[in-house]
This record gives C-alpha cells, sequence and structure tokens, in this order.
C-alpha cells in the first residue's frame, strides 16, 4: 500500500510583513467526509504497514496485561464514618466504586459501577465524584466523548434512585454546600474553558441556576472546591502566573463570595484553611514559593505575614492541612521530601527515602481530623506503594504495594540519577532504568522520553508495562529538560517563553551524552514525547533530524503558530503565559523559528509514528494530521512515517484499564520494528 499523500489547498496567512503559505489547513474541518476518509486512509497505512508486528503487538498487549492484577482494589480512605474505595472485577475496563461504613462487619455499597454504565460505550470516563455533607447523595460527572466536557448527574445513596437533575457541558468540577442541597459547578465555553460557576439547587430547573460568576479574561479559568476543614467554599481563578480566590462560609450558600486577595500579575498563590487562620502557599518575593498565614477576616496580601522564609534551594510544591499538623512538599535536587509540622508540640522532622531517584506523593488525605498522613512512592523500578506515617510517633506503615502479576523482582534492574552537561552549561538530570546486564557498550537500544512544559515536573513512576521494553534488551531513560521544575521555579522559567529552545536543546544534549557515556549510539536511540513533549520532539527532529534512529509523538502539540493565533481552539488564550502572545511581534518572531510545522523542510528526518485522537480536546488532531501531510511531501529519506488517529478517543487515549494498552504495544512493536 502506497503512503497516503493529502492534496495541498493554500490557505495564506499573514502576520508582521511575514507571509505563511498552509497547504494542509483544510484537514482542520472535522464534518468534512474527506477529511475523515484522509484520515482512515492514513490508519489504513499504518495497520498495512505494521501488519507483520500483530503477532508481537498481541504478545506484548498479554504481556502487560497479563501483569495487571484483575481483581484489583485501591486503599480505602476514611471520610465521615464510610471507608471509600475503589476496585476493578476480573476483566472489567472500569473502576466500581464503593464505600461501606466503618464499623466491625461492614457491608459494601456499589455507589458506581463504571463497567455498567459504559455498556454500548466506546468512550467512558469518571470524570470526579462529591458525597453531600449527610453523606446520602452523590454527585458524579461523565464523559462518553472524550472531549472533557462533563454531564453531572447526582443519585440518592439511600434509595440507589437517579434523580432528574442533569447539568450538561461542565468541566466536571463539583462542589457541595453544607446544607445537603446546594451544589456549585463550572461550565465550559466554545474553546472548552472553565469560565463560568453557576448554583444549583437540587429539585430546581438547571435552566434558572444562579450565575456566580463570569470569568471574562480569556486567559483565566475557574473552578471551586471546599476546604478540607469544610468551613468554606473556594471559588478559584488562575492562569499561568497568576492566581485568585474568593471565599463563602459553606453554611450560608445564600451569601456572597468575597475576594480573598485580588489578582496581581505574576502571583501565584493558593490558600489552605486551618482553624481559624488560612496558610498560603505563594510566590509573592519568592520565586520558589514560601509559606505564609492571615487570619479568617484579613486576607488580603498585605496582611500575609511568616512562618516561613523562602529558600532558593527548596521548591514549596503543596500543603496538606490537618487539623494539629501540616505536611509541606518540598523539592530538593528534583526529589520530594515531606516537611512535617506539629503545631501542638512545635516540632517539625522529615519523611526520608533511601533510593537516589524515585518519586514520592502525597495520597488521599480526606480526614482533616487525623493524625496519619498518607504518601505514595515509587521509583523507575518500585512499584508504587501507599503508606500511612503517623505524624505523633513518626511511624510508618505499608498498607500496599502495587502488585505485578507473575512475579517481579526489582533486584533484576538498576536504576541511576546521571547529570548531562547542557550546551550552556548547566547540569540536566537524568533518571535511567536498565535489566541488570545491560552492557555500557554503545550498541543497545535506549528510549529518550521529554516533557519540558508548563512546570510539570516528569517524575520516576515504574511501569509494569515498560518491563516488555527493559526485558527485550532497551534501557529507559527521562531527560528532566529545562521547563520542567524539577530543579525548581527558575528550571521552568528558562524553559518557556523566549527561553523555549532550551527545553529542546537540553533534550539533544542528553542525547549526546547518553551516547557518549556509551548507553547507546544513533543507530540506537529512540526519543518519545506526548502532547507538548509532542512539540519537544517536533522541534528535536528539525534541529537535529541525524540524531535518532526512530521517534514516536504522541498528540502532539506541532503547529504552534496556527494555533496560538487561533482564539477559537481550546487551551490557547489561557497559554499566553507558557509560550507567549504570537499577537506581539517578538513573541511571534520566537515561536515561528521553532513551530515545527513551519520548519519542516526537504531533509532526511528519522522513523516516525504519529499519534492523535479525532475527540481530543487539548491538541486538536489536524495539528498531527497537518504535520504528517507536510513531512511526507517534503522529507528526503524512506524511513517510515505513520499517522494512527483513535477515530472514538481524545486526548488520553482509551478510557479502559486494559484496551489503552494496545496502543503502548503497538508503540513497542514500532520501536521493536525500527531496532532490526
Amino acid at each position: 500500500m502506497s503512503a497516503p499523500i493529502a492534496k495541498k489547498q493554500a490557505k495564506i496567512f499573514n502576520e508582521f510583513g511575514n507571509q505563511r503559505i498552509d497547504d494542509y489547513y483544510w484537514l482542520n474541518e472535522r464534518e468534512n467526509p474527506e477529511v475523515i476518509e484522509y484520515l482512515k486512509t492514513e490508519n489504513s497505512y499504518a495497520k498495512e504497514f505494521m501488519k507483520d508486528t500483530e503477532n508481537l503487538q498481541k504478545t506484548i498487549f498479554d504481556e502487560i496485561v497479563g501483569r495487571i492484577k484483575q481483581d484489583d482494589e485501591s486503599v480505602p480512605f476514611l471520610l465521615k464514618g464510610y471507608k471509600y474505595y475503589n476496585r476493578y472485577i476480573k476483566g472489567g475496563e472500569h473502576p466500581v466504586y464503593c464505600r461501606m461504613k466503618n464499623h466491625e462487619n461492614p457491608t459494601e455499597q456499589i455507589m458506581l459501577d463504571g463497567n455498567k454504565m459504559a455498556e454500548g460505550l466506546a468512550f467512558f470516563d469518571i470524570g470526579g465524584w462529591e458525597i453531600s455533607e449527610n453523606n446520602n447523595i452523590l454527585a458524579y460527572s461523565i464523559d462518553s466523548v472524550s472531549r472533557r466536557k462533563y454531564t453531572i448527574h447526582f443519585k440518592n445513596l439511600e434509595t440507589g434512585e437517579i434523580l432528574k437533575d442533569n447539568i450538561k457541558n461542565t468541566s466536571g468540577n463539583i462542589c457541595w454546600a453544607n446544607d445537603n442541597k446546594t451544589i456549585y459547578y463550572t461550565i465550559k465555553d466554545e474553546s472548552l474553558r472553565p469560565y463560568k460557576i453557576y448554583k444549583h439547587v437540587l429539585g430546581d430547573n438547571v435552566g434558572d441556576d444562579e450565575l456566580i460568576y463570569h470569568e471574562a479574561d480569556p486567559t483565566f479559568t475557574t473552578y471551586v472546591y471546599k476546604t478540607k476543614s469544610e468551613k468554606f467554599i473556594v471559588l478559584g481563578c488562575e492562569s499561568t502566573t497568576t492566581d485568585e480566590y474568593r471565599i463563602l462560609d459553606a453554611n450560608d450558600p445564600k451569601g456572597e463570595f468575597e475576594i480573598f486577595s485580588p489578582r496581581k500579575k505574576g502571583v501565584e498563590y493558593s490558600i489552605y484553611h486551618q482553624g481559624n487562620r488560612f496558610l498560603v502557599k505563594t510566590n509573592y518575593k519568592a520565586r520558589n514559593f514560601r509559606i505564609m498565614e492571615c487570619s479568617e477576616t484579613a486576607t488580603n496580601i498585605d496582611k500575609w505575614t511568616g512562618p516561613s522564609a523562602h529558600d532558593k534551594d527548596v521548591l514549596i510544591e503543596d500543603i496538606d492541612v490537618f487539623e494539629d499538623f501540616y505536611v509541606v512538599s518540598e523539592r530538593k535536587n528534583g526529589l520530594i521530601f515531606f516537611r512535617i509540622v506539629d503545631l501542638k508540640n512545635n516540632k517539625e522532622n522529615y519523611i526520608s527515602f533511601n533510593e537516589s531517584d524515585y518519586y514520592a506523593f502525597g495520597s488521599t488525605n480526606a480526614e482533616y481530623k487525623s493524625n496519619k498522613f498518607r504518601f505514595g512512592y515509587t521509583s523507575l523500578k518500585t512499584p508504587r506503594s501507599i503508606f500511612d506515617f503517623d505524624m505523633e510517633n513518626g511511624k510508618r506503615q505499608l498498607l500496599k504495594e502495587e502488585e505485578v502479576v507473575g512475579g517481579y523482582n526489582a533486584d533484576e534492574y538498576v536504576t541511576e540519577r546521571l547529570y548531562a552537561e547542557s550546551r550552556d552549561g548547566l547540569e540536566v538530570p537524568v533518571s535511567v532504568v536498565y535489566k541488570k546486564g545491560f552492557k555500557k557498550d554503545g550498541h543497545q537500544p535506549l528510549l529518550l522520553y521529554g516533557y519540558g512544559s508548563y512546570g510539570y515536573s516528569i517524575e520516576s513512576s515504574f511501569r509494569s508495562s515498560r518491563l516488555s521494553l527493559l526485558d527485550r534488551g532497551f534501557s529507559f531513560a527521562i531527560a528532566h529538560v529545562r521547563g520542567g521544575e524539577e530543579l525548581g521555579r527558575e528550571w521552568y522559567e528558562n524553559g518557556k517563553l523566549l527561553h523555549k529552545k532550551n527545553s529542546f536543546f537540553d533534550f539533544i544534549d542528553v542525547a549526546e551524552f547518553l551516547i557518549e557515556k556509551k548507553y547507546t549510539s544513533k543507530e540506537n536511540i529512540f526519543a518519545y514525547g506526548g502532547s507538548a513533549g509532542g512539540l519537544l520532539m517536533g522541534a528535536v527532529i528539525n534541529f537535529r533530524p541525524d540524531l535518532f534512529k526512530a521517534v514516536i509523538a504522541a498528540v502532539p502539540f506541532v503547529d504552534v503558530m496556527t494555533t496560538m493565533l487561533d482564539e477559537s481552539i481550546p487551551l490557547t488564550t489561557g497559554e499566553y503565559d507558557e509560550w507567549g502572545n504570537p499577537n506581539e511581534e517578538k513573541y511571534y518572531n520566537y515561536m515561528l523559528s521553532y513551530s515545527p510545522y513551519d520548519n519542516v523542510e526537504a531533509r532526511d528526518y528519522p522513523a516516525m509514528l504519529v499519534t492523535t485522537g479525532l475527540h481530543d480536546s487539548q491538541v486538536q488532531y489536524w495539528e498531527p494530521a497537518k504535520w504528517v501531510a507536510k513531512l511526507r511531501y517534503l522529507k528526503t529519506d524512506k524511513n517510515p512515517l505513520l499517522l494512527k488517529t483513535n477515530m472514538d478517543f481524545g486526548h488520553g487515549g482509551a478510557s479502559g484499564r486494559f484496551e489503552i494498552h494496545k496502543d503502548t504495544a503497538l508503540e513497542y512493536a514500532f520501536l521493536l520494528m525500527m531496532r532490526r
């Protein structure tokens, strides 16, 4: 089967005296039958090309699914006298959400059975759920299209009745007032931006719901939640670099929200109610954030005081509050530490970990009046484990370790934390895992992963699916490039806006470092990135098309200029602080200089597998489709270029816990095929 060639139909853009010609803009027409037919033809071509690997794909899929415990169950968490958990049944794609009363010999109550609810649907996702204060009414949100537009439903847990109140076009964000009948929710505009918050009273006509807040600034999104103390409802507004909150007594849903501290460009803050005060995590005069506090009644920024100073070497990531304690998640040298603050005894201590490269995270800590802090721990070779830490006596208890069915011995694998020198002299952290016996002789295959955007840190987490690569001789590495926040706020800021190219150059420099240190070679190094990491892939192969054997770009953000100039596209206006506003010439010129789609040239490129979803709400399907069309027309090599569009799903792929690994198996088979 010959590779599909998309027709060319020129659309001309003129900006700042520069003319851009987009021959494939017509692929933006989602409802155009010709577009759908083209995507299907690309799918057929990819399937035909990968035909000889179908048995391998099945083998890998069976391996991955075979490691997953079929009848798994989460660790229950306690909330208002009930233990909540979810479990999977054998063969079930979706979780079953359950609860039971916290006493001896309790009876399980099934709140939601995802498998039954998903019957007949190509995609199904429960976005979130919240219980009313009296434990009787469950509010939950459902997406059956994969556009992250959720419908909120209500269920009476005493009678099993599904109430008639259905609220469409929401973000899935739900917050109960303390009166057991009033909820707050967020709806989306045409660009899928959460921009309005409404109040609904059970039994009332949804069309009569009261508009509580309208976020008119297109660079901001809005959301609502209740403090862990259950005293306040919080209405939040955020952009990439600025936050603002309003608060309301949760016992007074007829009251008016009062502003906590007005937005001030560049000032980020989060609020946590505790006792008769608020703790505030903020970057105000503190690049890496610090913790401040204020009273319940004097909350403006000029009233914020201590209790902790700014540390330029420690990034404050989060705070978890309890009645007598609070836990600070700190990141130093890329690794997470937990600082426990004991208010009763005025003491502090840390939860420490042994591995040189790992990831720790706060787990579900729903109970305010508790002395137990629940956290998770994992590394590239250590399955995810859940612990309870007693903040009074300092003892930790292992509650569960992820089971790898069929047996798994972490001692058979090796993890390393390396540092690669960038071209401007900084040390870029690199996390590596491989199976014992891996020879650093320059002949072994290595998959290098990267992201590098939004200050999102890529963590060293275990995935049992990855064993199918490691056991076939691959090593796996993460390049913690600038644009992430692994080394603090400065690491993020030096990989965004007019410094974005640092992310791309860091990735290239890490690849060359791994080749120099004999972990792999140009003939054996592969690259993977998704979404904004797909932008990373697109830019890297334009800057260094000779460096990688093959590249996988999953749901890649590659048409930077056209997307960021179109305010109707989801996420565009809210991301000016990340990429820059191309309506300003200095940002336009810089973004144009690296935009993957705009910089495709007639040259040799590596083998590539590009994936997307027709209903993607984050990166529209046409970006990768256009990119592949242009690459195929211009590239001068004979390396394979495949586009796989999932016609039923969106940004996150399939919704089932097994189904999603069909894509994983395809990707691994592609890598192994290119390895030959």
